[in-house]
Order: C-alpha cells, then sequence, then structure tokens
C-alpha cells in the first residue's frame, strides 16, 4: 500500500442547504455518543444486577473519574477537529496530514504522563473521591485498571476527532460500536460469569476499547483521506503543535475543570453515605443518556461551523447555530418530561434497590429541569469552538463550575433535611449563569465578524 492516500471527494458543509447535512451529520455523532454512554451504563447495568452495592458504588466513583479524563482527552483532540476542519474550508488540503502527524505524537505523551498518574495515584484519587469505606479498595481497583489502559483512550478519541474533522461521523460510530459489542460481552463474560464485580467491569471496558483501536485502524488504512499523509508527518513541527494547542487546551482544561467539579459534587454526596453515593451514581449514569442530543450538537456544530468559519461564510455559521438550537430545544423537551416523571424507571435500569431508585429519582428532577437550558448552552458551546473562540468556552465553563455549581452543591448539601433534588439544583443555576454570558458575548463576536466582512469590502 502507498504511503500516501488521496480522496477527490470530501463532505463539504460551506454550500447548499444547512438543515439536512446538518441531521444528517449529528445523527451518527448522537449515535456514537449513545453508544459510548453504553460503556459505563453496562457496566452499571451489569454490576447492578450480578454484584453488591458496593460494586455498584465502585463502579459509579470510578467511572466518574475516568469520564473526566477521557472527557478532557476528547475535548484536547477537538483542537484537532476545529484546526482540520478550518484548514478543508480554507483549501489547505496539503496541511491536514501534517496536523494529523503533530496530533499523534503529542497525544501519545499525553497518553503516558496520563497512564502513570493513574496507575500510581489511585489511591490517593479515591480518596480525594471520598468512596465510601465499603467501596474504597474496588474503587482504586477500577481506576488503576482503567488508568493503564490510558493510551487506548487517547487513541480511540484521536481517531473520531481526525474524521469529524473532515466532515465524516460514520467512521467514528463503527469504531464505538465494535468497542460497545466488545464491552457488553466482556462485561457479561467477567461479572456475570466469573463474578469479578468492579474489576472485570474495568477490565471489559479496556479490552474493548484496545480491540475497537486494532480494528479501527485496520478499517482506516483501506480509507482514502482528503489529505496527504505518511511517515514523514508523524513529528512535532512547533507551529501546527502551538495550533492544536492553543485550540485544544483552553476546552481541555475547561472539561477538566468541569469535570473536578461534578467530581466534588460527588465527592460531597459520598460523604452523606451508601445509599445516596450509589443513587447519585445511578443518576449520573440516566444524565448521560439525557444530555446526548444537545451533546451530539455541539460536536456536530464545531465541525460544521468549522469549516463555514475558515470559508469567510459567517452568516451561514449563524443560521446553523439557530437551527440546531430549535433541534436541541425539541429534544430537551422530551428529556425534561422523562426525567421529571419517569425517573424511577430510567433509574431502574441500573439497580434493583428500592432506595438506591429513589434517591436516583430524586436527583433526576433537578437534571430534568437543566435539560431545557442545556439545548441552549450546549450549542453555543459548539459553536464557540467552531469559530475557535475556546478561551471564551473555558472562561464560562470555569464560571459556571466553580463560581455557582460546586459552591451551591454545598451550601444546599448543608441545608436540613439533606435534599439531593435540592443539591441537583446547582447544575440548571450554573448553566442559567453560563447562557447569560454566551448571548452576551454573542454580540460581541456578531459585532466583530461585520468589521471583518466591512474590511475585506473596503480592501475589494
Amino acid at each position: 500500500m502507498s504511503d500516501t492516500k488521496r480522496i477527490q471527494k470530501t463532505q463539504d458543509f460551506t454550500s447548499g442547504p444547512i438543515l439536512l447535512p446538518l441531521v444528517k451529520f449529528a445523527l451518527p455523532v448522537l449515535l456514537a455518543l449513545v453508544l459510548q454512554a453504553m460503556y459505563g451504563a453496562i457496566d452499571l447495568l451489569i454490576v447492578g444486577k450480578f454484584a453488591s452495592s458496593a460494586d455498584v458504588s465502585a463502579v459509579s466513583t470510578g467511572s466518574q473519574l475516568m469520564t473526566t479524563i477521557t472527557n478532557m482527552l476528547a475535548a484536547f483532540s477537538l483542537g484537532t477537529t476545529i484546526l482540520l476542519g478550518q484548514q478543508i474550508g480554507q483549501g489547505r488540503r496539503k496541511d491536514g496530514g501534517k496536523t494529523i502527524g503533530a496530533s499523534i505524537c503529542l497525544f501519545f505523551m499525553i497518553g503516558c504522563i496520563i497512564t502513570v498518574l493513574t496507575t500510581l495515584g489511585a489511591g490517593g484519587l479515591a480518596t480525594v473521591m471520598h468512596a465510601p469505606t465499603e467501596a474504597y479498595t474496588k474503587t482504586v481497583n477500577y481506576i488503576r485498571i482503567c488508568g493503564a489502559g490510558s493510551l487506548v483512550i487517547i487513541c480511540y478519541n484521536l481517531i473520531g476527532s481526525v474524521f469529524r474533522g473532515m466532515g465524516d461521523s460514520k467512521t467514528p460510530l463503527i469504531t464505538v460500536a465494535i468497542a460497545c459489542v466488545f464491552n457488553i460481552a466482556g462485561d457479561l463474560f467477567f461479572v456475570a460469569v466469573l463474578h469479578m464485580g468492579t474489576e472485570g467491569a474495568a477490565i471489559a471496558t479496556v479490552f474493548a476499547q484496545a480491540v475497537s483501536v486494532v480494528i479501527s485502524l485496520i478499517l482506516i488504512r483501506r480509507k482514502e483521506l482528503p489529505f496527504e499523509f505518511g511517515r514523514k508527518d508523524i513529528r512535532l513541527p512547533k507551529n501546527l503543535t502551538k495550533k492544536i494547542i492553543i485550540l485544544g487546551a483552553p476546552v481541555a482544561l475547561q472539561d477538566l475543570l468541569v469535570g473536578i467539579s461534578f467530581l466534588v459534587i460527588a465527592a460531597i454526596v459520598n460523604s452523606l453515605g451508601l445509599i445516596p453515593s450509589a443513587g447519585v451514581g445511578v443518576a449520573e449514569k440516566v444524565c448521560v443518556f439525557i444530555m446526548l442530543v444537545p451533546s451530539s450538537f455541539m460536536q456536530s456544530l464545531a465541525a460544521f461551523v468549522a469549516q463555514n468559519y475558515g470559508a469567510g461564510k459567517y452568516d451561514r455559521a449563524f443560521r446553523t447555530l439557530r437551527i440546531a438550537i430549535v433541534l436541541s430545544i425539541i429534544a430537551g423537551v422530551l428529556m425534561c418530561y422523562l426525567s421529571y416523571f419517569h425517573g424511577d424507571v430510567l433509574a431502574g435500569l441500573f439497580s434493583n434497590e428500592p432506595e438506591v431508585i429513589n434517591a436516583a429519582a430524586e436527583y433526576l428532577k433537578a437534571y430534568a429541569i437543566d435539560c431545557l437550558f442545556t439545548a441552549f448552552l450546549f450549542c453555543f458551546v459548539g459553536f464557540y469552538n467552531g469559530i475557535g473562540k475556546t478561551r471564551f468556552v473555558m472562561l464560562q465553563g470555569i464560571c459556571g463550575a466553580f463560581g455557582v455549581r460546586v459552591p451551591a452543591s454545598f451550601l444546599f448539601s448543608k441545608m436540613k433535611p439533606v435534599s439531593l433534588f435540592r443539591i441537583g439544583l446547582a447544575t440548571p443555576c450554573s448553566t442559567i449563569v453560563q447562557i447569560t454570558m454566551c448571548m452576551i458575548f454573542l454580540i460581541y463576536v456578531k459585532k466583530k465578524m461585520k468589521a471583518i466582512r466591512m474590511d475585506e469590502r473596503g480592501q475589494k
């Protein structure tokens, strides 16, 4: 096989209708997110059916930590998605291979660092998370096993970011589907058959992602790419590396700090006892699913808007934002209804214990309210990522997380009687603040783009 690949056709978002191409691109992203969410959900589901409450608490606490790390890596890889999308929009396809090569080197180094930190520091991380005494050892084991697979997680997310930047959302869906199938099989074997509990769930997760990466690389070698790429491109040129870091680091830092804020909330809840800990852990798994539609539009908008911004089609980028918000709101209303009035049914999918189900349903009522607000927020975030305003994304995320969510959660946890619904209200409170910041910043962005357009007309 030739060391260099080409393709004559790639997904172009800079012309034609918006609604149908956006939906067609977002649907595979949504399906991929659904399958990806099934990792932790399936772990918790099978552990809840075949193991103890201590195992449920360990998997929920450990997976929250690993999800935070995974989300940070996925957010950092968004720098590759944005840069690649803008290069395609600008017609600079020859630079694509160099961008991919720089990303491979950069993310390999990050993966090695995370592997060392999580495997050696698993005990300290479990302590910081206030893992209940009954579940402490199991939580440490879960973190250590999953942390050992950090390089696999890196590769897994990088593959998805590259293809979304090219306008291809179907290949990442295939890679996630492969991993999900193997994860289900692994969970059933290690947890249900071998009764390995928490450790079995962790092994199944890492094994599934490893198999997915291997198969995905085989599939990718058979695909043609919309840019030149060879072994000579796998290096760290200063200019490209700097651009990837500038675009990806703020989003990654924001995701990390937001994730930490939720870990702080989990630690606050863990201090209340085993049942609240397990209940909120179950609720968080449900929340992953009810937030999937706005999350899919957030990722899709980043790729869609990046191409249009790179091509200088600012009005089209704003129209895409408006369309995405409308579609996201429709889904948000449905998720709000299900979470508020049928939270017990959703929680019952992950636990057999009535006390855990009731605790989860109480917490979910607060998240039901947040479903309406995230329809706006996630679309704003995707739009700002697409135009490269990742520093603002970081700023609004940090303000919401540590300016509102964490302080409010701590304050509500001290109110008697303790209410998981009240603690959960900290999340929609922070979302409202973030939306307000996004709307104010949108006025600034519109003025700046209008000025750029006038300058371009003046030069002509």
